[in-house]
Formats: structure tokens, sequence, C-alpha cells
């Protein structure tokens, strides 16, 4: 038995014995503490703020978060509500604080205040951790926040408690690396195959050309809490050199190499695995660990980077298309960019010729000028790579022909190239000043009098919904 389900068990049968102590029965407990009315889920929340036992307070735990998955859409709305009406700081204790640190300001009026400014949701969030199973649960309540905070922005506050916490418990220091093969647990594997965001894995044996060959890798982080559960996973492939077009990584007939031979290794999806964790960097650990991780063992491997689809490259062109004034799309261009409407065009060979320096110049464009509402760049994927240190290498026509590639991106695809030398230095470029750091090749391909890096802010603003939650290489 693992040490984690040790512990699991361990905590159920300490919420089990805080249930007899409490008499709450071996459900929820509705009779003695009123759970089938919110009131009554209010008041076990403040049960459990009260609580100073341990086993009281991780069956009261269990017991709030028992009832929070058999509540309905109605109920969750109401329960985040409360959270944020009824769990806020204390408004009395935190006048006080103020007064006093205004009063006679020191160390320790200044932590007085900071604990009084503290919303008690916060400890609440932390109690209900204590339950059996109980990070996952969070998770999935923080899924359903980020739906409900899109149509009530007032609940932002209560998501800025959840990520505050999620940051700290999924912090680096507590995530391990696992490398994922076709000997790792099959409950692992076919999670792999459900979470995989960016190239569908459509069956076992496509699961298996990807973990299974000795020139391709598989890595993912776990939180000790969530021993089945990866958070994020990258895939890898081996190669001799820098991949154009998807096809050449994922084509099932391809010949292996042996790992040995490579000299190479290319980043070609990540995905998030857990909705609920959005907003929780770590990311860019699990690049820089995957790479610390094959230079130890491959040290014949000396580049380092991603074949990255575009995912908001479509949306953006349909928007610069329909504007007289795009300062991104020259006149001569608009007309034949208005091939791409043809669902068919990538097999007719004419407009694919016509298209390819137009498409790749657009996309060039994009990378390097279009900015979010935020001022940040455009593209979720180039955010990503650019703000970890990459550089901005190579676009790739037509590289990525499956139907969502050609739905978000016109099959466009990236290079970012993680030259360990400069990683630093293009981190501080791109967060610092804006600036998108690029090959000359990919600067080229704007025209003359188009500017070639931005500052927060210039460009043309990307609109609603470029700014996707999407994470992939």
């Amino acid at each position: 038995m693992s040490e984690t389900s040790f512990f699991s068990d361990m905590l159920q049968s300490i919420a089990d014995q805080g249930r007899r102590l409490l008499a709450l029965g071996p459900r929820e407990g509705a009779a003695t503490l009123q759970l089938q009315d919110r009131g009554g889920v209010e008041k076990l929340c403040e049960t459990l703020l009260s609580s100073r036992g341990e086993a009281s307070g991780i069956a009261i735990a269990k017991a709030i978060l028992d009832r929070w998955d058999g509540f309905d859409d109605r109920d969750r709305a109401a329960f985040m509500r409360m959270l944020l009406e009824r769990f806020g700081p204390n408004a009395e204790a935190l006048d006080r604080a103020i007064d006093a640190h205004r009063a006679e300001p020191s160390e320790r009026t200044a932590q007085a205040l900071h604990a009084a400014a503290e919303p008690r949701r916060q400890e609440l969030i932390r109690r209900l951790n204590l339950a059996p199973a109980g990070m996952s649960t969070l998770m999935r309540m923080r899924e359903t926040l980020l739906r409900l905070k899109a149509d009530d922005p007032a609940l932002g506050a209560v998501d800025d408690d959840f990520a505050h916490l999620f940051g700290s418990w999924f912090n680096r220091g507590f995530l391990v690396l696992k490398p994922i093969d076709w000997t790792s647990p099959a409950n692992v594997l076919e999670k792999i195959i459900r979470y995989e965001a960016v190239h569908e894995i459509r069956d076992w044996d496509e699961l298996r050309r990807r973990v299974a060959p000795d020139d391709r890798r598989c890595f993912a982080f776990f939180h000790p809490r969530l021993i089945d559960e990866p958070l994020i996973f990258v895939e890898v492939a081996l190669t001799t050199s820098m991949p154009a077009a998807v096809d050449e990584v994922l084509d099932p007939g391809r010949a292996p190499i042996r790992a040995g031979a490579a000299s190479a290794a290319i980043f070609y999806s990540i995905s998030n695995c857990q909705e609920g964790l959005r907003g929780v960097s770590f990311g860019n650990f699990l690049i820089k660990q995957v790479v610390e991780d094959l230079r130890r063992d491959l040290p014949e491997i000396a580049t380092f980077v991603t074949l990255s689809p575009v995912p908001g490259f479509a949306a953006w062109l349909g928007r610069e298309i329909e504007d007289d004034d795009s300062e991104a799309i020259a006149a001569e261009d608009r007309a034949v960019l208005a091939a791409v409407a043809d669902k068919n065009w990538p097999d007719d060979s004419a407009a694919v010729e016509r298209l390819r320096p137009v498409l790749t110049r657009a996309c060039a464009w994009y990378l390097l000028n279009a900015r979010n509402t935020r001022g940040m760049a455009a593209d979720p994927v180039a955010r990503f790579h650019l703000g970890n240190g990459a550089r901005l290498e190579r676009v790739n026509f037509l590289a990525d022909r499956s139907p969502r590639g050609l739905r978000q991106a016109h099959g466009m695809m990236v290079n970012y190239l993680y030259e360990l030398g400069d990683i630093e230095a293009n981190h501080e470029a791109f967060v610092g000043r804006g600036e998108v750091v690029a090959s000359s090749s990919v600067k080229r391909l704007v025209k003359p009098g188009k500017a070639a890096v931005a500052a927060p802010g210039a460009g043309r603003k990307s609109g609603k919904g470029a700014d996707r939650k999407e994470l992939a290489p």
C-alpha cells in the first residue's frame, strides 16, 4: 500500500470517528446539523471554523464536501455567494486592527492587520482540505467557480482565495516529476488519453506509439495527495532535426531511432489536466525539469525546441480580414486570404501555393505584434513559451492538417527554441519590456515598415475571445 493510500485511509478513519463523536450519522449528519437547507451548510462552515478537535474537524469538512457533491447548479452558485458574502474578513476586527496600526505602527500591529484582513473563507478552504479526497473535491469546486465567475464577476474575490491557496499547495517543491511509459499503471495511461489537449490520442495503439518507442518520452507532474492524477504532462520526440510538421512526429509508419542517436528533443504537446488549477503556473517548471532530466540521461541532445500550435491565429485573422484599416493585412493579401473560407483549400494545390506566403506572413505579424486587451502577446501558447525564455524560431505553413489545427490556426504551427544560455535574457526581454525575441528569419517575414517587436499595449488588440486558457507547446 502506498503512503498516499495509507494517509487517505487514515483520514477516512479519523472522519468516521469524528462523525461518531458528533453523532452525525453515517452519511451527512442531516438530522443534527440541518444539512437539508443552505442555512444548515452555513452553520456547518461556521462550526468547522470554530472546531478545535482534529477528528471532529475532518468529519465536518467531509460532511460539507459530501453535501457539495450533491448540490445542483443553483445550490452551488448559492454556496459560492455565501462564501463571498458571509465568509469575508471580519469587518469589526479589521477596523480595530487598522486603528491599532495607525496608533502604533509596528511589526506586531502590522501582522495583526494582515491576519484580520484575510477573508475567513481562506481558513475555511484550508480546513476543507483536511477531508479525505479534500484536495480533489476543492479542485472540482474551483472548476464550478470559474464558470460561475464568468456571469458573476464579484465571485472573482472568492476565486482569488482559491488561487492563492492552490499556488501554495501546488508549489513546485511539492510536485513530483514522473516518466510515463507503456509500463505505467493503466489508470494513469487512460488519463493521458483523456487529458491530451493538443493532438488527440484516438486509441491505445496510438498511445503506445507515443510512449513506448525508444525515441519517445512522456513526463508528468503529480502531487503527493493526488497520486494517480497527472496535473500536467509533456510529450517529447527525440529526433535528429527540428520538425516542420506534426506528421513528422506522429506518422504511424515512421521508423524509430535509438535515443542515443538523437540530437534534438521536440516538445510537441503540453496538456494541463486539471481545469480547477487554471492559472497555477507549473508548466515552466515542467519544461525546465524535463530538460535537466534529458540532458542528464542523453548528453548528446543539444537542441530543445517545441512544435507548437497557434490557437488564436484563425480568430484574429478573421477579424483583421474584416477590418479595412488593418495594419497587419496588406490590401493585396486580402483577396488571397478569402480562400481560407473554403474548408477544402488545403486539398487545392493552387490555393495552397497562393496562401503559403500570405498566411506565413500574417502568422508572423500576429506572433510578433498582436496584443490582447491586457497588452500581452495575444496568443496563449506564445505567452507561455516566450515568458519561459524561449525564442520564436520558425513559422511552419500547413504543419497541422487536423480539423482542430485548421480550425484554430489554418494549419500553422511554430517552433520555439529553448537556447539554454539565453533563457534568462529572453525571459526578461519579454516580461520586462514586452519584446518578442525572434529569429531573423521570422522577423524578415514581416513586410518592411511593420514593427517586428512591440511593447505591451502596442500593436493591434486581439479582441474578445483571443485570451484563451489553453496551454500547449
